[in-house]
């Protein structure tokens, strides 16, 4: 690692309200005017700081004056002493040395400057002499001596009798400041990495041109502070000296204030300069000393207060000095690492020990009362390339009974405690979706329903200081219009909102619920029904994981470019704030102006895509609602099939840029969901000439926003559709050959997750991929009932959540030693706090071996793959928050908590036919017969059957059996003559019911008593 950079874990402050920093930095008093100033406390203003003493005379500030009790009898003047160190000695430079002191009686003392180290060479020795009437004592002298160890000392020993002596107003200066000797402390101070590690607030604009910072100031700023740019976090070392320095210019021309302070109340600047700057760019350096400790400092230029609009730029920013920090070294704990939520009775258990151990080991698994309940000897699986760990595998999947508390003991090493429970993941499933309504934008977040911690505002809908976001316009003039694009989600640690984000995110909000309707597991959606999720909707009818997806669709939606634009129905990119705003920003206090980015054709089909899909979702809870989604959907293909090259256009400001050179996947996705809501040939034939609908979609190392074909694909193998039916076993086929591979992926990983050991499977967000692999899994389960793939799926989570390298649960608050400080304006704790952490069921992006962000590669440089992680909240590489890693999450969690205790498919007792015979005259309806055939070997006594249509298809009557409809659900009980069903015996009951056009496809699961038939 370079030594000259900052290594630092410390918390990163905003630059807040600029009003408030505005009025503090009007009273700081800046700091080490020229000549350097070596006594940082000399008025005593801050007690005894930095002021020592010896044991036989303690220091105390009395009225403004550092006193001492001075004993008589001691031998040499050096017996009682007391003084300042930290002074740098510099050969040649002209020091002025400056006291005002007394003593309670007449008496000599002895002023020095000198090494504070042997041989104690003096590089002014003088002797004082003090009365009981306060003098001031001046002395000049030019140091001999190059050292930074030097000290001011008052030696005060060698007289007979007792006296009392005060100090006050002491300065030591210099004429030069000795070369800091110390680390970088300004992050990306060239620019290389753009705007990384910088905040702005007040510009109209600001990025890199040109290899250097430049923003657009306005005219007319009352005060210096209204507008500014900066870095915070910066750690400053009381005592210590510092070299400032930096290249600017300013077209035409401008005054700025340059500051380094305290980035927290009170505000203390250490250091303040007026900078008159010239359109040419020059060269500034200051020295100065601080005089407090602190990890929340804070560089500021502070560019307002001049008359005429102008562009300030930067270059070359520097501040050397202080203390390099020691290495980093992640606290890992036991080496016996397991999921710290704990396991399935009849599901899979496995562990990881990190040990120098070659043989098998001795394992024991103890309950919460430290008895030994089971045992075995460990696998030995060599060097984890991922890692770099010598590691072993335990198996202890054979015991299966329930109970919290349970640690597993391996060469000499106790696990943290985990469960043993068929309701480990109940709560998890529900956590994971609440992050979505507290990431919800443009409504006021309920406390009473998520939390009063959690509770604020309404953001971002134009009340001051917001700009808001009902009346956006385009960056740089790129439109001609603005548009009201309030609602949806904010996509992570800032307030942008992004549209192939949201499109991936709200797609498997939308597929968790869908898949209530295909899996048997899924209970017919009784856990995601309506009142089960804390949303302010809940009670309303509509399942509230829908109402949740609504938030987002009527978001994605207003990005839609209206009629009699250019490119009409496309959707913008994105749309977030013009400079990146500092952490922490609570959305109601963002004062930056919102602004649209272009249309691009990834967005608009990942608009399209969504909203088909919303359309069969919504049909049967709001058929108007449903309409206009679909006739979105229909628009938005049909832009993107005119426009299909428009590739996303980054204008740059505060946001990041999801590009995505190749839009065939969201072709092929797109194409998918609106013929699974239509039928409609075209939209087959698309589907059908795509490459992805015979390529492999299923990378390795996952799907994700850029890569979405995976999306299309599990849809058309798991709901209802008319694709022909050798096509549709294919596709079907095809996720279960995909999940084959990901269990040999996972078996072959000596930490058991689905993804391949080398470092390019550890990337920004890659927890998500690894989720999604999971889905992938719990997808081939759902079709074919294997246990394998639940098996794999329930292993696959268990690095989620602490069996990995670090022993890090990347979900807050599950697991023992779980993500706290992910990044993120709204949840940041470590930044303030006042401020509470991510809340329960928010997961961090995870490892990521690129180290993309600057705190991240300056921390982690090196670091084996599995390593490049650390959960702060500077790191937004590694451990940010986003909605389509939380969306992964919420698939999966809602599938765990579906499995109970993990114990096998109860065997198919029971065939079913369904039968359509066609449309009603009109097509207003049709008629369905449904046969039931007991296959197994005892009677049914009773029975009820359930199964839902794909869209707003509704029962209006049914005979030989009772019907009721919940949503597209269907219920079916049997009537006093169909009771009973002997072995071989079949059943039959009929139906009409009314449609409001589209595809009708037959059920994919007919269950008999919560069993799936065949």
């Amino acid at each position: 690692m370079n030594p000259h950079r900052r290594r630092r874990v410390t918390a990163s402050l905003a630059v807040g309200a600029a009003a408030t920093l505005a009025l503090n930095f009007l009273t700081a008093v800046p700091a080490s005017a020229e000549p350097v100033q070596h006594i940082p406390n000399g008025t005593f203003t801050s007690g005894t700081t930095g002021w020592w003493s010896t044991d036989n005379a303690p220091i105390s500030v009395v009225d403004g004056r550092l006193c001492a009790q001075i004993p008589g009898g001691t031998a040499n003047a050096w017996d009682v002493s007391l003084g300042h160190n930290g002074v740098p000695l510099i050969d040649g430079a002209a020091y002025a040395l400056s006291f005002r002191a007394s003593a309670s009686r007449a008496v000599t003392v002895r002023a020095n400057v000198q090494l504070n180290e042997a041989p104690y060479t003096t590089a002014l020795s003088q002797a004082v002499a003090l009365t009981a009437e306060a003098q001031t004592f001046e002395y000049e002298f030019t140091g001999g001596l190059d050292s930074s160890n030097g000290t001011l000392t008052f030696q005060l020993g060698g007289s007979a009798d007792d006296f009392t002596f005060c100090l006050d107003d002491v300065s030591l200066t210099s004429d030069e400041a000795a070369p800091p000797d110390g680390p970088e402390q300004i992050e990306n101070g060239d620019f290389a990495e753009g705007t990384a590690g910088w905040y702005s607030y007040g510009t109209t604009s600001t990025g890199v041109d040109d290899g250097r910072l430049c923003s657009a100031v306005p005219g007319g700023l009352a005060n210096p502070w209204d507008a500014g740019i900066g870095q915070n976090g910066i750690p400053l070392v009381a005592g210590s000296s510092y070299t400032f320095a930096f290249d600017a210019s300013a077209a035409p021309g401008a005054t700025v204030r340059a500051n380094v302070q305290l980035g927290a109340e009170p505000y203390t600047s250490f250091l303040s300069r007026d900078v008159a700057l010239t359109a040419s760019p020059q060269h500034f350096e200051y020295t100065f000393t601080a005089s407090a400790d602190t990890d929340a400092g804070q560089v500021a230029f502070q560019v307002g207060g001049n008359a005429a609009t102008y562009t300030f730029c930067l270059d070359n920013v520097s501040l050397v000095g202080g203390e390099e920090e020691p290495p980093y070294v992640p606290e890992t704990g036991p080496r016996v690492r397991v999921n710290q939520v704990g396991y399935l009775p009849a599901g899979p258990k496995n562990a990881t020990v990190v040990t120098d151990a070659t043989a098998a080991l001795p394992w024991q698994l103890k309950n919460a009362g430290g008895n030994v309940v089971a045992s075995g000897t460990s696998t030995p699986r060599g060097v984890d390339a991922a890692s770099g760990q010598n590691v072993h595998s335990i198996d202890f999947g054979s015991f299966r009974t329930a109970g919290s508390g349970y640690t597993l003991v391996a060469d000499g090493q106790t696990s943290h405690p985990f469960d043993i429970s068929g309701t480990v993941y109940q709560q998890l499933r529900s956590d994971a979706l609440q992050f979505f309504y507290i990431q919800r934008s443009g409504i006021a977040i309920d406390g009473n329903l998520v939390g009063a911690q959690y509770a604020r505002p309404a953001g971002h809908l134009g009340i001051a200081p917001n700009k808001g976001d009902t009346d956006v316009p385009c960056r740089a003039n790129a439109c001609d219009y603005r548009l009201d694009v309030r609602g949806g989600w904010y996509d992570a640690g800032d307030h942008g909102k992004y549209v192939v984000n949201g499109g991936i995110a709200v797609q498997q909000l939308m597929s968790t619920f869908e898949r209530t309707k295909t899996a048997v597991t899924a209970g017919h959606g009784a856990a995601l029904a309506d009142s089960t999720l804390r949303v302010p909707e809940r009670g309303n009818q509509v399942p509230d994981i829908l109402d949740e997806a609504r938030w987002e669709l009527e978001f994605l939606m207003r990005m839609q470019v209206p009629a009699g634009k250019p490119f009409a129905g496309m959707a913008h990119h994105k749309m977030h704030d013009a400079n990146w705003t500092g952490i922490p920003m609570q959305p109601e206090d963002d004062p930056e102006q919102r602004e649209l980015q272009p249309v691009s054709t990834a967005a608009t089909l990942n608009l399209a895509a969504t909203t088909a899909q919303c359309a069969r979702l919504f049909a049967p809870y709001d058929a108007t609602f449903a309409g206009r989604c679909l006739s979105v959907a229909r628009t938005a293909y049909a832009a993107a099939k005119a426009n299909p090259a428009k590739i996303a256009q980054d204008l740059g400001g505060g946001g990041g840029g999801y590009g995505d050179n190749d839009v065939s996947d969201e072709f092929y996705w797109a194409a998918a969901e609106l013929y699974l809501s239509t039928a409609e040939p075209a939209y087959l034939a698309d589907v059908q000439a795509s490459p992805h609908h015979t390529g492999d979609v299923f990378a390795a190392t996952g799907f994700g926003w850029g890569s979405t074909a995976a999306l299309g694909r599990l849809d058309l193998a798991t709901v209802s559709n008319l694709l022909p039916q050798n096509d549709r076993q294919r596709v079907r086929q095809s996720v279960a050959d995909a999940a084959d591979r990901y269990l040999a992926t996972l078996k072959a990983q000596a930490y058991g997750l689905p993804m391949p050991g080398n470092a390019g499977s550890y990337f920004w967000g890659g927890n998500s991929n690894i989720l999604n692999n999971v889905q992938v899994l719990a997808t081939a389960f759902d079709l074919t009932g294997d246990a394998k793939y639940r098996d794999g799926a329930l292993q696959g989570v268990d690095y989620i959540f602490g069996r990995n390298a670090l022993n890090q649960s990347y979900v807050t608050g599950w697991g023992e030693k779980s993500s706290q400080n992910q990044h993120s304006r709204i949840f940041a704790n470590q930044a303030d706090a006042s401020l509470p952490h991510p809340p329960a069921g928010s997961i961090a992006g995870g490892a990521n071996a690129g180290l993309d962000d600057p705190f991240a590669r300056d921390l982690l440089e090196g670091c084996k793959p599995m390593f490049c992680y650390v959960d702060h909240i500077e790191s937004y590489a590694t451990n940010e928050v986003a909605i389509n890693w939380n969306s992964a999450l919420a698939w999966v969690s809602s599938f765990l908590a579906d499995q109970g205790t993990g114990q096998p498919a109860a065997g198919v007792s029971c065939g079913a036919t369904y039968t359509n015979y066609g449309p009603w005259q009109g097509g207003g309806g049709f008629t369905a017969q449904i046969t039931l055939t007991n296959t197994g070997t005892t009677t049914i006594d009773g029975w009820t059957t359930r199964f839902a249509f794909l869209g707003g298809q509704r029962v209006r009557e049914a005979w030989s059996a009772t019907a009721t409809q919940d949503g597209a659900t269907v219920t079916v009980r049997n009537t006093t003559t169909n009771l009973r069903i002997q072995p071989g015996q079949t059943v039959y009951f009929g139906f009409n019911a009314t449609t409001p056009g589209g595809p009708n496809p037959s059920p994919e699961l007919i269950t008999l008593n919560g069993s799936a038939c065949r």
